[in-house]
């Protein structure tokens, strides 16, 4: 019988290895991804969270056309190119929320603490919470060009504008949720998290020029809806589906989200890593 022979390299002495106390980028990346497919993998098993991505720009676009788009802009067709870009900023965002429910969710079903158990980047599950909800604001941002399209809407601006449309929807989308994955970590209760955050997202939603047009509107009430970010978002949307430009909105947008996640990502990542 033949020896079975093992070769092994020189066992280091503890005192000797040079163990870091921080995760390398490529492992937070993986992790990251992982952590994403969880949260993709969630969805597939619990499908009824999509309901807020799905029904709502479908229920939305029906009501709001056909409701408004005669008395404000003659008939249905003309309501589309003003209304289509309004319901998509409006449905994104407020499904930003779901990143800090979902967040405080997981945290009180000690989720995290199990985690913590794990060789994983510490990091790893909030950044993958908020990457796997990126795809939740692709969906309705799909569907709801999608559903315009159906019913009649041809963006002059051409398929490119309306995919840069979309990716700055996406992209404005996701540095808010930073903002509520804050409020996800520091509040007590899910339903508390979603409480405030749609007190603060119902009124720069709905006083916006999202629906109706800014000139109908009283003075003090102007001004507001002027300022307001969300105004300045539906503004550079309009202006890319409708005619390809790339305006101040737009540029606009893009800082305030930079400013949201030079704020809010630090807050939130101090907060996160204290109890995780």
């Amino acid at each position: 019988m033949s020896a079975l022979t093992l070769t092994a390299g020189p066992i280091v002495p503890a005192a000797e290895r040079r163990l870091s106390p921080r995760a390398g980028l490529s492992l937070i990346l993986r992790n990251t991804i992982t952590m994403a497919a969880r949260g993709l993998i969630k969805i597939r098993r619990t499908p009824e969270q999509l309901v807020d991505v799905t029904v709502q720009p479908i229920l939305f676009t029906l009501m709001f056309t056909y409701i408004f788009g005669g008395a404000i802009s003659g008939d249905v067709a003309n309501y589309l190119p003003v209304i289509i870009p309004g319901i998509l900023v409006q449905t994104v965002i407020t499904t930003s929320v779901v990143t800090g429910v979902q967040l405080r969710e997981d945290m009180d079903k000690g989720v995290f603490d199990r985690f913590r158990s794990l060789p994983i980047a510490r990091i790893a599950p909030l950044s993958g919470a908020l990457l796997a909800d990126t795809i939740r604001y692709g969906i309705a941002t799909v569907l709801t060009f999608t559903m315009g399209f159906l019913m009649g809407f041809r963006p002059a601006g051409g398929l490119g504008a309306v995919i840069g449309a979309g990716l700055l929807v996406i992209v404005c989308a996701w540095a808010i949720s930073w903002i509520f994955a804050f409020a996800g970590v520091i509040a007590r209760t899910a339903s508390s998290v979603q409480g405030i955050s749609m007190l603060i997202l119902f009124p720069l939603t709905f006083l916006s020029n999202a629906f109706v047009p800014v000139d109908t509107m009283p003075g003090w009430l102007r001004w507001f809806v002027n300022v307001n970010p969300v105004s300045h978002l539906v503004t550079a949307v309009r202006d890319l589906v409708n005619t390809g430009a790339f305006g101040a909105d737009a540029w606009i947008s893009l800082l305030g989200a930079a400013i949201i996640v030079a704020v809010f990502a630090p807050l939130t990542v101090r907060a996160y890593m204290r109890k995780a």
